[in-house]
């Protein structure tokens, strides 16, 4: 019988390396002829993983993690037509039926018919289908003609999985940030957070065509890795304001569009940077952000959070100076990234050599056995974008 191991979220900073089940082509006690059964080529640490395992969510022990998924498959239904054995595909971390209303608009992170408590499914997370993740051996993925990007060519695509690896969430996620701020040729950008989805939000805007980025991060080691591909950086533990020193570095005390790629867990600036605030970065991208400029937030909140500060942030309701926004006249988008919307073409700039996302955000890679220190070390903010190898097939 063949063997898997997996992920597993076992409480308040603990993560475990688990036997489990191997994949079937079922949904519950239905057969999943429109699945595949993937060998996990490589599956990535995410930020939104690591707000779970900090015990700031409401997931219960024994999920398994992983929503960021790229493998090869190895078993498919007798439903799936486009795809077969053999492919190395890129696995969007949206579930997405693509036969309701929102899949059929282009809204797959908010697909109505996989998952009933709410719009929108993932991979091993909190409040999202009960979908087994993908930080493991094998996984089973649905709806696979509609789901999956094949990789043209699979020598091609091994040759560069350290960047193809970031399809699946954090490189459509930041595009999804930058490109909803309006970011575009000569625009000036402030992104917030320069963990990999900032510093992926970052890359994209110069993919876009920024004239000037602008990351702001409370790590030095992050800020560095921003500064390594050309951004310019601000430092949010000093007591200079924000737009104080965006003026130092463009002259002015605003920006065209600005990204929030921090999300719930936010902490102040200056002298209250070890303070969680949770509403800092909204409040703070509003007063930067010019008038008429608009504002990506692909930065998660949640609906429940164990950990809030108080009563109204365990809700997810915080203290947004929403009119101020309003006064600005900002164009505000919020939600999951809808990553087949973006994922093909930017399969393309990677495959051309139009972006490095790999080395942007310091793609490192480990085994299966070392993801409980990689979630440690990313705990404490290393400048890493940890991607996990299950079965030793990255080339170092």
């Amino acid at each position: 019988m063949s063997t898997n191991r997996g992920v597993a979220y076992l409480g308040n900073g603990n993560v475990e390396i688990q036997s489990i089940d191997f994949p079937k082509l079922s949904m519950g006690d239905r057969k999943c002829h429109h699945g595949v059964i993937l060998k996990t080529v490589a599956t990535n640490i995410c930020g939104s993983d690591q707000h779970m395992v900090r015990g700031r969510t409401t997931a219960e022990s024994g999920l398994i993690l992983g929503h960021e998924i790229t493998g090869e498959i190895i078993e498919k239904g007798r439903d799936v037509e486009f795809l077969e054995v053999g492919d190395v595909v890129s696995v969007p971390f949206n579930i997405a039926c693509g036969r309701c209303q929102n899949c059929k608009e282009g809204k797959t992170g908010i697909c109505l018919n996989v998952n009933p408590a709410r719009p929108g499914a993932a991979y091993g997370y909190v409040d999202m289908g009960g979908w087994i993740g993908g930080q493991a051996e094998y996984v089973m993925i649905p709806y696979a003609d509609f789901n999956l990007l094949k990789f043209p060519d699979k020598d091609q695509a091994m040759n560069k999985i350290k960047d193809l690896a970031l399809l699946s969430d954090i490189f459509p996620t930041g595009f999804h940030g930058a490109y909803t701020a309006g970011v575009g040729p000569g625009s000036i950008v402030y992104i917030a957070g320069a963990g990999p989805v900032g510093l992926a939000s970052a890359a994209s805007a110069q993919l876009l065509g920024a004239a000037c980025v602008i990351v702001g991060d409370f790590f030095p080691e992050r800020l560095a890795q921003a500064k390594s591909f050309g951004c310019e950086t601000v430092d949010l533990t000093k007591d200079a304001s924000l737009a104080d020193q965006i003026e130092s570095i463009i002259g002015i005390p605003e920006v065209d569009a600005a990204v929030d790629c921090v999300g719930f867990e936010a902490r102040g600036h200056g002298s209250d940077s070890s303070v969680e605030k949770p509403a800092t970065v909204l409040n703070s991208i509003m007063e930067v952000t010019r008038a008429g400029g608009s504002l990506g937030i692909p930065g998660l909140y949640v609906t429940g959070d164990p950990g809030g500060v108080d009563e109204n942030a365990k809700i997810g309701m915080l203290g947004i100076r929403i009119g101020l926004g309003w006064a600005k006249s900002h164009n505000i988008t919020t939600g999951q990234c809808p990553v087949m919307r973006y994922h093909r073409n930017l399969m393309q700039a990677i495959l051309y050599d139009k972006i490095q996302i790999a080395k942007a955000t310091n793609v490192t890679v480990i085994s299966l056995d070392d993801a409980p220190k990689g979630y440690k070390d990313f705990d404490k903010g290393a400048a890493k974008k940890f991607v996990i190898d299950p079965h030793a097939l990255i080339a170092n």
